[in-house]
Order: structure tokens, then sequence, then C-alpha cells
């Protein structure tokens, strides 16, 4: 609806604005545009803190030090004796040590593996990798081909030495100790210190058969 000068005439006033209501019309529909806009940037502001805060978190989470899905390999291997002929190596060891992977598994080579992957007290890695009835193969395919090194005593036990920790990226490989007993050949390998892995291979060589 217009009046005579085809001016539109607004609801509720019942005549055309004036100049200046037109003016504070528009002004309040900016204001009220602005408010929108700044109570929807708060909240997008405030979704993408909390996801990077949860992210940041998860990231210090997994990198914090002593962090480690414990597994009880001692009740792993409890359950898996029972179908093996060949005793598993259960190494009683002191606290601090633990265990974050524990399982029996029977490769290509059909060799069946008893695994324990430890977390040392100085956050290093040790792995402990029991083959049942191996052969060199195994042991080579194991350790990725390193040449085998110095015999040392440990525990009682004659191990070979496979030193790799001057290598230009050894990973998981880094040091390793081999020994063999009856039915079974025993590699510990990884990247904790000599005084680790001496730990380590005492307790491995109490449980082995002479």
């Amino acid at each position: 609806m217009t009046d005579p000068d085809e001016r539109p005439i607004v609801a509720g006033l019942e005549r055309p604005e004036t100049p200046q209501e037109t003016a504070q019309r528009k002004a309040a529909a900016r204001e009220k545009r602005r408010a929108n806009q700044t109570a929807f940037n708060l909240i997008v502001a405030i979704v993408a803190s909390l996801l990077i805060a949860g992210f940041v978190g998860a990231l210090m989470s997994n990198d914090r030090p002593g962090q480690v899905n414990v597994i009880d390999y001692a009740a792993v291997a409890e359950d898996a004796q029972s179908g093996i002929d060949t005793p598993l190596v259960v190494p009683s060891l002191p606290e601090r040590w633990r265990a974050n992977r524990a399982d029996v598994q029977t490769g290509s080579d059909q060799v069946t593996v008893w695994t324990i992957g430890l977390v040392t007290p100085t956050d290093e890695y040790i792995g402990i990798r029991q083959g049942l009835e191996a052969n060199p193969t195994w042991v080579s395919n194991v350790l990725e081909r390193a040449e085998p090194g110095d015999t040392v005593t440990v525990g009682g036990r004659e191990w070979t030495e496979y030193d790799q920790r001057d290598a230009e990226s050894p990973g998981n490989l880094a040091y390793a100790l081999v020994t063999e007993a009856e039915g079974s050949t025993v590699v510990l390998f990884g990247t904790a210190p000599d005084e680790e892995f001496g730990v380590l291979a005492t307790a491995v060589a109490e449980e082995l058969t002479p």
C-alpha cells in the first residue's frame, strides 16, 4: 500500500516512514545483524578451541612417559601354554617394567613364536621373541639379516650380540641378544641400554632349560 505520493505505508505506522525513521530502522537492522554475527563467531571460536584442546591433550597423553596399555603377559602365557609343549618364557621382572604386547602366532615359515613387548624403566623398548623349533633363517628374518657379533655370557648363558646402534636407522633392532635352549631360540631386541638388556637377559635365562 502506498500514499498519494507513491510512498510505501509502513505496517504499524499506517503512514510512510520519515527519512529519520528509515535511517533508524536500517541502523537497528545492521546492529542486529552485527550482534548475530558476533554470537555466531563466538560459538565457532569456542568449538574450535575445544577441538584444538582435545587434539593437543591427546598428543600429550600419547607422548607422556609411562602411559602404556599394560598387558599381563604371564596370564596370556598361561592361557597359551595348554596347546604348546615347550615352556614359554615368562621372565620375572622388577617394578616399572611394563608389557604392551603378549601373543603367540605362527608365521608363514610355520615357526610358532611367543612375543612379549616391554617398556623398560627408562621408557625404552625391548621385545622378546621365542621361536619354537626355530632355525637360523628365522633369526635372520627377525633381525632383518643383521650381522652377528661377539658372544657374551649373561645370566649364566651364552648370547650372541647383534649391535646396530651405529646404523643410520636401526629402529627397534638397534641391539639384540640371541640364545638357544632346548626346543626354542630366544631373541631380545630393542633400544634399551646395556644395563636393561642385562636385567632382562638374566631373567629370561632363569626361565630356560639348561
